[in-house]
């Protein structure tokens, strides 16, 4: 984990988060937000090259990660999108940018829409945000989630490589893929990996869909050509529906753009950081 250090803990309402903070506290306010079954790692490189120009803010989401993982715990999309708008306050952010992957794009939308949480700019990767979703997999876990549960410790292991390792794309390199399944690990990892996947309720999206005409935020939304898990027809049909959203399709990347193109991806939210006017 000393790779990528999340030193910053935070008592949110679904458990302890972990963060930190990138960059100098002079530059504009960014946030990273990443989606499932990840953590803030996969934003390692983008993060990194951003602290040149920003202030970036990565966080692990409650059940993820380095952050709390607990019988119970509450690690709906409702739930995070609360959680994300109470770490802006606790850092005293109004208006910062925001990137936003996968789940954590409906974490973002959420926030903005029914919790009212303002943006100077929006940046969505290959986001969950359009119904349907979740594949045939995904939703067989969830529906059968105690099961999976019990899978013996070797098992569920092979599992989750599997399913990180099935995103599109050029494919992970082994050792990214034993550091995004490692947090799924465990006494605590096993079950919070279930966890999530059960508590995945399309109703959550659903609750926002019909406002995305309503967005006034300057948003940017890039997708992988080649995401295996949401189809980049997905991000067209996103992009048509957000007012004046910025379309970025990027070549040779799977639903893990920030591992597949990283570079291509920089250069994108830079561009568009810099004018997102």
């Amino acid at each position: 984990m000393a790779e990528w250090p999340l030193p910053e803990t935070f008592p949110s309402g679904s458990g302890a988060v972990r963060w930190n903070r990138l960059g100098g506290a002079d530059r504009p306010p960014l946030v990273l937000l990443h989606g499932t079954p990840f953590s803030s790692y996969v934003w390692r490189a983008v993060a990194r090259s951003l602290a040149r120009d920003h202030q970036v803010f990565v966080w692990d989401m409650p059940g993820y990660g380095m952050s709390e993982k607990s019988a119970g715990q509450d690690v709906s999309l409702a739930a995070q999108g609360r959680v994300f708008t109470e770490l802006l306050g606790h850092w005293g952010l109004e208006d910062p940018l925001v990137v936003a992957h996968d789940f954590g794009g409906a974490v973002a939308l959420r926030a903005h829409l029914l919790h009212g949480v303002g943006y100077r700019a929006l940046a969505l990767v290959d986001p969950v945000a359009l119904a349907p979703w979740g594949s045939p997999f995904f939703r067989l876990v969830r529906d059968h989630a105690e099961v999976f549960e019990q899978l013996p410790p070797a098992l569920h292991r092979a599992l989750v490589r599997e399913y990180v390792g099935s995103t599109g794309g050029p494919g992970l390199h082994p050792t990214v893929l034993d550091r995004l399944v490692e947090p799924w690990l465990g006494e605590s990892g096993q079950p919070a990996f279930y966890r999530q996947i059960a508590q995945a309720d399309q109703r959550y999206t659903d609750e926002i869909q019909d406002r995305y005409s309503g967005i006034d935020v300057p948003t940017l939304i890039c997708w992988g050509e080649d995401d295996a898990w949401i189809p980049v027809a997905k991000g067209r049909e996103l992009a048509a529906a957000v007012p004046g959203a910025r379309w970025e399709p990027i070549a040779h990347a799977g639903h893990l753009v920030q591992e597949d193109a990283p570079s291509e991806l920089t250069a994108a939210l830079l561009a568009f950081l810099r004018h997102p006017h």
